[in-house]
């Protein structure tokens, strides 16, 4: 909560697994994404929370393995709520296809999400990373990512690991916060046990998120704020 007189910007990174059994969790999506800052907004007012700016990005992410370049889709920072059509066009144009079989990139997509412009302005900020998926992760394996993405992922989950521990590195220490509605399984787990400031809620793996409430996604977000 920002003290009287102090502004506070907050960043949201959604990291969004689009293979296949993700059509229930993406449509939920789609369908809430332009009251998504209403919603947000008023979670926080109900905890006694105010932001003063919110801004929202997404990484949809499948395989490198199996999609190649084609594995990750990134949209820049929207402001809310004066981008939020923007928001959602970027959300609404994505599609759940592709991937092969589990285990997905999804800690590539954290690394790209680490290492996002986050803001500078506001006297205090948050930086949020949600994840969504229903699989485990690909192994950081050192094989590097198709281009343009090799020099932005680490080469192995310790690297990835520092990238997040580094106090000096591109998210604050005490702001930055990381979400999880994943699997209890490799990558995640890995994630859960060892990192700081994540919240892991375990998902069941090849169901699509279908035992998760948007409402759920909205609260969690206002709690880590």
């Amino acid at each position: 909560m920002a003290s009287q007189g102090l502004s506070y910007a907050v960043d949201i990174v959604f990291c969004i697994d689009v293979t296949g059994s993700m059509s229930p969790i993406l449509d939920k999506v789609k369908e809430n994404a332009l009251r998504f800052y209403e919603d947000v907004q008023r979670n926080l007012t109900e905890k006694s929370k105010n932001v003063d700016e919110l801004r929202v990005r997404v990484i949809a992410f499948r395989d490198f393995k199996h999609d190649g370049a084609a594995a990750i889709q990134e949209s820049p920072f929207f402001a809310l709520p004066d981008e939020q059509a923007a928001f959602a066009d970027f959300v609404g144009g994505l599609t759940p296809e592709g991937g092969g079989d589990a285990p997905e990139s999804g800690l590539e997509a954290v690394a790209l999400a680490t290492s996002s412009d986050w803001t500078t302005s506001g006297d205090r900020r948050r930086q949020v990373i949600v994840v969504w998926t229903d699989q485990p992760a690909q192994p950081l394996d050192g094989a590097g990512a198709p281009a343009p993405y090799g020099d932005r992922i680490p080469k192995d989950f310790s690297a990835l690991t520092d990238l997040w521990e580094n106090d000096q590195g591109p998210m604050g220490a005490s702001s930055k916060r990381l979400i999880l509605f994943a699997p209890d399984g490799p990558g995640w787990s890995d994630i859960s046990g060892v990192w700081e400031n994540v919240v892991h809620h375990p998902s069941q793996a090849g169901r699509g998120l279908s035992d998760v409430d948007y409402g759920t996604i909205i609260d969690s977000i206002a709690n880590s704020v």
